[in-house]
């Protein structure tokens, strides 16, 4: 019988914490962005939302991926 390596769980749910909150962050500062294309701020608030998204995605495959690696003692 295998065993669940608690704390590397705990550390994939945080990952994945973290990937929720640039979930909602990315849309959100991208949405701001194109709302405000005249604003010379335009290029940098883009890129923050381009960075916030990829981010996102980033955590939550390392969330997923420590996740399972905890679950499975891989």
């Amino acid at each position: 019988m295998m065993a669940t390596n608690k704390e590397a769980l705990a550390r994939g749910v945080r990952t994945l914490a973290t990937s929720l909150l640039f979930m909602f962050l990315g849309p959100g500062i991208l949405y701001q962005a194109f709302k405000n294309q005249e604003h010379p701020l335009y290029v940098p608030v883009l890129i923050l939302g381009i960075v916030a998204a990829t981010l996102a995605i980033y955590f939550g495959f390392k969330g997923i991926n420590r996740i399972m690696k905890a679950l499975f003692n891989d």
